[in-house]
């Protein structure tokens, strides 16, 4: 069930809802599907529980937990959690988690988070389940993985993973030397104790280092690794982009559409700024219906840069991902 609905139920959705997630014309980034309501987010995850109702988490306020019956109206519902565990402080003083990953698996919702201080790497994943996926439901796990402050890595922005053999992995990262994976034990949602190995998955050797908010899908025989690249979270100024390469296994190596290594500074665009729509990024690729939604957030350029919900469908041209 996890990010999935039956095709029959997206097609007897309203004409208007589907038409807002199809372009009039081509266009290299079309702008997002239509949404209404409380869509001020960053970083959203989004799956269908089994009552219908899409379910979408998001940074901030204890994990903020919104709703929506026809994926266009979206309702505020309070937060995963009704007070932070003890563990948060010692990485944000704020108590204030980041980039949920929503998911379901053998009858209950996982989501991991991280929590961590703007521009530092002493960082930590968290791991909550929950049986209803509902706000006040969710029991912390813990912390999976940390980074500190002598880290090359950054354990922010958590991606669960499951291969096709039944292994679980995590993708995670963001600046100093990139995208990392490690692999998971499905018992515990923790590191597998019998592999400790940590994968690097991209990276940037020049310029610029920002890449962040790894998301691993397997498509059309291959993995492909959607990332951030670029500054986040600066409203108009930000520069985010999301860009995309595969690989023939889920721990790499991942190349993009001219053969650049992802961990040579690769990665072919997907999404970029464009008119109103700036720094997309941050984002979730959810399965519906039978086809991929890419679910993201940007900032809105004619309302001062505020940050907003995006929705567009992935369609698959020659092996690659394509908004619409």
């Amino acid at each position: 069930m996890s990010r999935t609905l039956r095709r029959s139920s997206l097609l007897a959705l309203p004409a208007a809802v589907m038409l807002t997630l199809m372009p009039s014309s081509a266009s290299a980034y079309p702008s997002p599907g239509r949404v209404t309501g409380d869509v001020g987010v960053h970083d959203p995850t989004m799956l269908r529980a089994p009552d219908g109702r899409y379910l979408l988490h998001s940074t901030h306020g204890y994990l903020e937990f919104r709703t929506s019956t026809d994926r266009v109206a979206f309702e505020r519902n309070g937060n995963a959690f009704s007070s932070p565990p003890g563990w948060w402080s010692r990485y944000s003083p704020e108590n204030d988690p980041w980039a949920p990953d929503l998911s379901y698996h053998g009858g209950r919702y996982l989501m991991y988070y991280a929590v961590s201080r703007f521009r530092s790497n002493t960082s930590a994943i968290g791991l909550a389940t929950s049986t209803t996926g509902m706000p006040g439901s969710w029991k912390d796990q813990g912390i999976v993985y940390s980074s500190t402050s002598s880290s090359d890595y950054n354990a922010i922005d958590p991606d669960l993973f499951v291969d096709g053999d039944g292994k679980w992995w995590l993708a995670f990262g963001s600046h100093w030397s990139g995208i990392k994976m490690i692999r998971l034990d499905p018992r515990t949602g923790k590191q597998h104790e019998g592999d400790t190995t940590r994968h690097s998955l991209a990276s940037r050797s020049t310029g610029a280092r920002a890449v962040e908010g790894p998301t691993v899908v397997k498509r059309n025989g291959y993995y492909y690794l959607f990332a951030s690249y670029d500054t986040c979270c600066s409203g108009t100024a930000s520069t985010y982009k999301i860009k995309v390469g595969r690989a023939t296994s889920p721990v790499g190596p991942y190349y993009d559409r001219d053969g650049v290594a992802m961990n040579n500074n690769g990665g072919t665009v997907v999404m970029a700024s464009q008119g109103s729509v700036i720094g997309p990024g941050g984002q979730d690729i959810m399965r519906d219906g039978g086809e991929d939604l890419l679910v993201y957030h940007y900032y809105d350029g004619n309302d001062g840069g505020a940050p907003k919900l995006g929705i567009n469908l992935l369609k698959w041209s020659g092996g690659w991902p394509l908004a619409y």
